[in-house]
């Protein structure tokens, strides 16, 4: 599968076109960027692959089956619609739409052509959320009460600022979509914003979002990037013990600091010991192994969906939920009361897989 990407900004080049390179079944055919800085990186970071200005020379280039969006949120809905209306199979960044309706529409517009929608959520391959998912389906935790997933930056330099910004569309977008692959669906919800009067608009800078799940799971996802610390921490309490670890993801610290998978593919991936988690239970406490993961995945899988016709990694009818509970979060913190979640958007049906949705 040949395919381009739209936008080489900081996540176009560290968090997708390295795992793009070390994904089978795939090719990078073209990049859209249109600064001259900007073509000036792709040319030196990618010798020989086309560069175009914007995605309608891209398309008439005639030489990608599929595009990952990853540009400015507020560009995402009209980028995907034009390549979905070209019969292009779509990878967006999340947030992958604005609000609800916008998310509705890209998936109805999908299903109509006839092409794979997908959203990355790289995320949910992190070590953390990997090695906690297998406590989980090997019933080390019992049936999980409560859950905090913490992810605090100090990096308000970095806060997406305005009212098509914010940090629920940043960091809510993987937290959420987190607790939701991991727990199920969620029957209500609650939500504390702060918010940043800023020249750009009013900026979600802060939240706390507490969701109830079908399967009786209560998560607590909160996330700074303004309040000076650097925090990452998942606590998860079940029936037979707790679960803590701590640390960014070694994916996500390795790519920033510009090491790339196809390099060392056999070790990408594997956290250090002295990033292990901790389990407790009745008998003691033991350091559980981190499972390895990697990003890439993501690719080869979405590169499979496209060959056999199947929905993909993270079909974005799935990710209808998470824009759901963004959409609410302020509806929640504006009015300080519990929102029901739309019960056909969250699936509540516990007959259903929902993690195939």
């Amino acid at each position: 599968m040949k395919l381009g990407l739209v936008g080489y900004g900081f996540g176009g080049r560290i968090f997708h076109t390295p795992f793009i390179q070390a994904a089978s079944g795939i090719e990078l055919a073209g990049v859209v960027a249109r600064s001259t800085d900007k073509i000036a990186q792709v040319v030196a970071d990618l010798p020989g692959v086309p560069v175009f200005t914007n995605l309608a020379k891209m398309i008439d280039a005639g030489g990608c089956d599929a595009v990952t969006i990853t540009t400015p949120p507020a560009t995402h809905l009209p980028l995907a619609l034009q390549a979905i209306d070209e019969g292009l199979h779509v990878i967006c960044d999340k947030p992958f739409a604005p609000t609800l309706r916008a998310a509705a529409q890209l998936v109805a517009a999908a299903n109509e052509k006839g092409v794979v929608l997908n959203v990355f959520q790289n995320r949910r391959r992190d070590t953390d959320i990997v090695t906690l998912a297998a406590l989980i389906e090997n019933g080390d935790l019992g049936q999980v009460q409560r859950i905090h997933n913490r992810m605090d930056f100090n990096q308000i330099q970095a806060l997406e600022r305005g009212p098509t910004g914010g940090l629920l569309r940043d960091i809510g977008s993987h937290l959420v979509d987190q607790m939701l692959w991991l727990f199920g669906p969620a029957v209500s919800f609650n939500a504390q914003v702060s918010t940043l009067d800023l020249p750009e608009g009013l900026t979600d800078s802060g939240f706390v979002i507490h969701l109830r799940h079908v399967n009786g799971a209560e998560s607590f996802s909160s996330a700074t990037k303004t309040n000076h610390l650097d925090a990452r921490e998942i606590r998860v309490y079940g029936g037979k013990g707790a679960y803590v670890v701590q640390g960014s993801d070694v994916q996500a610290r390795e790519a920033i600091a510009g090491k790339r998978p196809i390099d060392d593919p056999f070790n990408w991936g594997q956290e250090s010991e002295s990033a292990w988690g901790t389990l407790h239970v009745e008998d003691g406490v033991r350091r559980v192994p981190s499972l390895r993961s990697n990003y890439s995945d993501f690719y080869t899988e979405f590169a499979h969906a496209v060959a056999v016709g199947s929905s993909g990694p993270v079909p974005a009818r799935q990710s209808l939920r998470t824009v759901e509970v963004l959409d609410a979060a302020r509806l929640a913190a504006s009015n300080g009361q519990t929102v029901l979640l739309n019960p056909i958007i969250q699936q509540t049906d516990t007959s259903v897989d929902w993690r195939t949705l």
